[in-house]
């Protein structure tokens, strides 16, 4: 019981964090009901997915709103993002509607620059994001949502099944993931280059610290 309370303190679980590890926890279920064969389960897989996704807008809120930003919520929040995403490409890829390694470039990609930019903003240090980064966002979620609606509607709406069926179709998904991969790519190289004095700092200071351990 202590240890738990322990861990509970160490992790600071305010409430903006409590959502956070509450999508971390979607998640697993999410991937196994997508996965199931049966309709009823893929269509709850869409609204728990919808729900993991709002715990992100609500613990930001919250945590700006309250001022309850922490250093365990600039680490988790936004990796918890990327887990609950890469979550999705990963399930399409496994259910034929993405290409594998497209897959691995944008979860590669995208954990890494996150990771990179949660060192820096813990050490104080402001990460610069352009605008490019927000429709590479918008063009992921536009994906991933157009993707599950269709799955689901294909599989419980026979009036959307000529709809779905284009927005499933090899070619269109193909060409589809392929513009969110470039653009993913492209946005994480070019926040290298515009914040690679900053990430060195970084990656310099953890080093250090790691040496005189």
């Amino acid at each position: 019981m202590n240890s738990s309370r322990t861990i509970y303190k160490f992790i600071e679980m305010t409430l903006p964090n409590q959502l956070t590890v509450l999508r971390i926890i979607l998640t697993p279920i999410f991937i196994i009901l997508f996965l199931s064969e049966r309709t009823i389960l893929r269509q709850i897989s869409l609204f728990v997915f919808l729900i993991a996704a709002l715990t992100d807008w609500y613990d930001g809120w919250i945590a700006r709103r309250m001022g309850k930003v922490t250093r365990w919520g600039i680490f988790l929040d936004p990796l918890a993002d990327k887990i609950l995403t890469s979550s999705a490409f990963f399930v399409f890829a496994a259910d034929g509607f993405a290409q594998w390694w497209m897959v691995w470039a944008i979860v590669v990609r995208d954990i890494s620059i996150t990771l990179l930019r949660s060192l820096s903003e813990l050490r104080g240090q402001t990460v610069h994001t352009n605008y490019t980064a927000k429709v590479k966002t918008a063009l992921q979620m536009v994906f991933i949502y157009t993707v599950l609606i269709a799955v689901v509607g294909r599989d419980s709406l026979s009036a959307l099944r000529g709809v779905t069926l284009i927005i499933l179709n090899r070619d269109v998904l193909y060409y589809s993931m392929l513009v969110v991969t470039v653009v993913t790519l492209g946005t994480g190289l070019q926040y290298l280059v515009e914040n690679f004095r900053l990430i060195q700092s970084s990656l310099r200071l953890s080093s250090g610290r790691a040496e005189s351990e």
